[in-house]
């Protein structure tokens, strides 16, 4: 597994951050959530390593499972925008897709955004980076393909592992298969490692 597949994006848009320079730090994300079941399995594993996270939410589940989301900053996690709907940027019209980053963000007043699918425009990007920080990732683990195994899954983010490293995994029934195995083998490694869990904080 690559460390991302959007290198072509990362040479267009240098102003967005891949990594962050933190020699004890690694940050691990989650995108897509709230989703009943997973994000409280996600929260109580994250509790059993003392590890924080940064959840980019959609601002139609926080709407839906308000009680989760509360449950997420109550314990100590960070959020981020990641739109309303999930919205793809790429062929979107500026203002519709800036009006759904809008309506998310009236709920969740984030400095920190993730563009869904890595999809955004160089418009888009420029009116988001007024007010956000875009945040994409250096290590994805695919944990939403059913084209590999949670094995995989595991292995090929943690052989990425580094101080720095921002680790993209998702709250979504669709990931749980191969994220809720990956997950508590990339925290054992993080931690053999001597790095801590830290939350995105710019």
């Amino acid at each position: 597994m690559k460390i991302t597949p959007w290198r072509f994006i990362k040479r267009l848009y240098p102003d967005m951050i891949w990594e962050i320079d933190d020699r004890e730090g690694v940050f691990l994300t989650f995108d897509d959530g709230p989703t009943p079941g997973i994000t409280e399995w996600i929260l109580s594993t994250l509790r059993r390593y003392n590890a924080k996270a940064t959840f980019f939410v959609l601002g139609k589940n926080v709407e839906m499972y308000p009680d989760l989301y509360e449950r997420i900053i109550r314990e100590g996690h960070k959020i981020g925008n990641h739109t309303y709907s999930h919205q793809k940027g790429w062929g979107m019209p500026l203002e519709k897709y800036i009006e759904d980053v809008d309506f998310a963000e009236d709920i969740l007043h984030s400095d920190l955004f993730r563009p869904p699918y890595a999809q955004i425009t160089p418009s888009q990007t420029r009116a988001i980076a007024q007010r956000h920080k875009i945040i994409m990732w250096n290590i994805l683990s695919r944990d939403y393909s059913m084209a590999i195994s949670p094995n995989e899954c595991a292995k090929g983010v943690i052989k990425h592992i580094a101080p720095g490293a921002i680790i993209a995994f998702h709250d979504s029934d669709k990931s749980f298969r191969n994220m809720s195995y990956a997950l508590p083998k990339v925290l054992d490694r993080i931690y053999e490692m001597g790095l801590k869990c830290k939350i995105i904080e710019l």
